[in-house]
């Protein structure tokens, strides 16, 4: 019986070679029995299943997003916990140990850092201290994640013998006297909002005094410098 049919498919292919039938009707053959349809349509259902579960768990918050740092992130209004000081402290840390300028800090310059730090860690250490604040699955840290460190770190989440414990306790940037404030009431929570608009309105004009009296100084040393520059001719 297999001599026979295998002699038949032999015998009909070289009749489709020679023009002689319409290789069309193989295919029709081919959809009727289901066998060629059935591993595509399951593979179809297998990925559109698995696409749609992912999307279920994303709505019911189980899953993570896929690129969460690709958000727009202002520091100082989603990390009201710490003044504008502390976060321009702390960029200007990251800043100086993103050698690639990239805007992240990936293993290596982390390791680097620890090591400027003076608290070397293993290869496993460094990747469990990304890995800890990581929210996109990028093996490596955005400005946002740096920050999550501090944050961790203020409200006392971090093992005292962590890597990133120890990266916030060299840092030389004080988080404790901040730290992240819980109110108990809606009163609580109401008056510590104006308070910490009040501290960032307050910030912002400090700074723009220390900017106006820096131009002043320089306008009195160019005018003395006119007069001292007259008083030779």
């Amino acid at each position: 019986m297999a001599t026979d049919e295998l002699s038949s498919k032999l015998s009909r292919r070289l009749q489709i070679e020679e023009g002689a039938e319409d290789p069309v009707a193989v295919d029709v053959l081919g959809h009727q029995n289901g066998s060629e349809e059935k591993p595509s349509t399951a593979n179809a259902d297998s990925e559109l299943g698995a696409k749609l579960m992912r999307r279920g768990e994303l709505n019911e918050g189980l899953g993570e997003q896929c690129q969460p740092s690709m958000k727009v992130c202002n520091p100082y209004t989603e990390f009201k916990e710490f003044s504008r000081n502390q976060i321009k402290d702390m960029e200007k840390m990251f800043k100086m140990y993103d050698a690639g300028k990239d805007n992240f800090i990936d293993l290596m310059e982390l390791k680097l850092m620890m090591e400027k730090l003076g608290a070397s860690q293993t290869h496993i250490a460094l990747k469990n201290m990304i890995k800890e604040v990581d929210e996109d699955l990028d093996n490596k840290l955005s400005f946002r994640e740096f920050l999550l460190i501090f944050r961790k770190a203020a409200a006392g989440e971090l093992a005292e013998d962590s890597g990133l414990s120890v990266l916030a306790r060299l840092s030389e940037i004080d988080v404790s006297t901040e730290g992240v404030k819980g109110a108990k009431t809606f009163f609580e929570a109401k008056v510590q909002a104006i308070s910490e608009t009040n501290r960032f309105e307050a910030e912002i004009r400090q700074e723009q005094e220390a900017k106006k009296k820096q131009v002043e100084e320089q306008k009195q040393r160019r005018t003395a410098f006119k007069e001292l520059q007259s008083a030779f001719k």
